[in-house]
């Protein structure tokens, strides 16, 4: 009986974004440049980690510049757990991370059998605090996760500083920051010892999962690509695809299933050559937030310092309501929801979750300055594919909410 699928070349475009009806808070931006890579892939005959694998990591080795190499992993929880796994951190260390975070930059640290410590964030920023950290280190503590929160660098330049005073190492959580710049430097050629990046769904650019290792150490980048996938000496594309004998291989260390298929990659390559148009509509957009809403009580997201080279990703769009608002967040959250418009919290702070809370005995009051905002903490909707008019129906509903 024949097949009631289309063939490939008649695979259907992706959707529209949603309409009036109904607006999220994020959504990807794919066209046919990707369909058409992703399509190339499956007719190689190679769809798992590969040669398209391997140009992604360079061209975007090269889009961050600093003679720095990227390998590709499936996910940046996986890369700061190998990053992480590769300074050596384990059973007994301490490793510093921000409480205003997504659960993975800590669930990371306990896979190694260390402990994370959370610290409080800047109120301005909701970056991690650079006092926080320093009034935490202790005898056992190893390393740092700064994570630039929403696309919006931390004060590296006093965290690096910190961590040479007390010979620590630092790793970026940069899920949020593709391309963010600090100083004039992009987000990932600083001097810590690795950087994350992130390309879920809702990222800057996205291959649907995966996630990209950053750094210029050759031992560290070394163990990172044996640990990525199993623990094998040998590379598996460079054994298949050789014209001779290549079977035999090693496994050298008990590693992990961490590795990015070519399908996923091909959607990174096309993505990342689109990121000025990307970055330039996210960069309208917030802007654009910033004129229209400023006369609402309505605490609005600091842009980078452009005048010192700083440059913001507007991964997200954070506000916080002041006390001249008329409605606590989560009612304004529900009568958005009736209205069509999506939103999400950006984070629960990781010492309100039970696993956390339990575990560390932590309390609201360590994080006076994380708790507080995130009473009043709301993410916009703000993604490329977001047009004028359904900006124009965010900031309406907003206004005639809290008016």
């Amino acid at each position: 009986m024949p097949s009631s699928r289309p063939p490939l070349e008649a695979a259907p475009r992706p959707p529209a974004a949603p309409g009036a009806d109904f607006l999220p808070f994020a959504l990807p931006d794919l066209g046919d440049e990707e369909a058409a890579a992703v399509l190339e892939c499956l007719r190689s005959g190679w769809i798992t980690t590969g040669a398209v694998s391997r140009r992604f990591e360079q061209a975007f080795a090269d889009a961050l510049g600093g003679g720095v190499t990227a390998v590709a992993v499936n996910s940046a929880t996986a890369g700061l757990h190998l990053a992480l796994e590769a300074l050596g951190i384990g059973p007994g260390d301490e490793v510093i991370v921000p409480t205003m975070t997504f659960t993975a930059t800590a669930e990371v640290v306990r896979y190694l059998g260390a402990d994370p410590v959370l610290v409080d964030v800047d109120e301005r920023t909701l970056c991690i605090c650079p006092d926080a950290i320093a009034a935490a280190i202790t005898p056992r503590t190893r390393a740092i996760v700064p994570v630039h929160y929403a696309g919006l660098a931390c004060d590296m330049d006093a965290i690096l500083a910190l961590a040479r005073r007390h010979g620590l190492r630092v790793v970026e959580d940069a899920a949020h920051a593709f391309p963010t710049r600090y100083k004039g430097r992009a987000v990932g050629t600083l001097d810590s010892d690795a950087t994350v990046f992130s390309f879920y769904a809702n990222k800057t650019i996205t291959t649907g999962e995966g996630g990209m290792v950053v750094c210029r150490d050759p031992a560290l980048l070394r163990r990172v690509r044996v640990m990525r996938l199993h623990g094998i000496s040998e590379d598996a594309f460079d054994r298949y695809t050789s014209r001779r004998p290549a079977w035999f291989y090693q496994v050298v260390a008990p590693g992990y299933k961490y590795n990015m298929t070519d399908i996923a990659a091909a959607i990174g390559c096309q993505q990342l050559r689109k990121i000025e148009r990307f970055l330039a509509r996210r960069q309208a957009l917030a802007a654009r937030y910033a004129e229209c809403l400023r006369e609402l009580p309505l605490r609005l997201p600091p842009d980078a310092d452009s005048g010192a080279g700083g440059q913001h990703a507007w991964h997200l769009y954070p506000v916080r309501l002041t006390a001249a608002a008329p409605l606590a967040r989560d009612r304004l959250i529900e009568l958005l929801a009736e209205r069509g418009i999506g939103t999400s919290v950006h984070y629960i702070p990781l010492h309100r979750h039970p696993y956390w809370r339990e575990r560390y005995a932590l309390r609201p009051a360590q994080f006076p300055r994380a708790e507080a905002s995130y009473q009043s903490l709301l993410t916009l909707p703000l993604y490329t594919r977001m047009g004028d008019a359904d900006q124009t129906r965010v900031i309406a509903t907003l206004t005639e909410l809290l008016c």
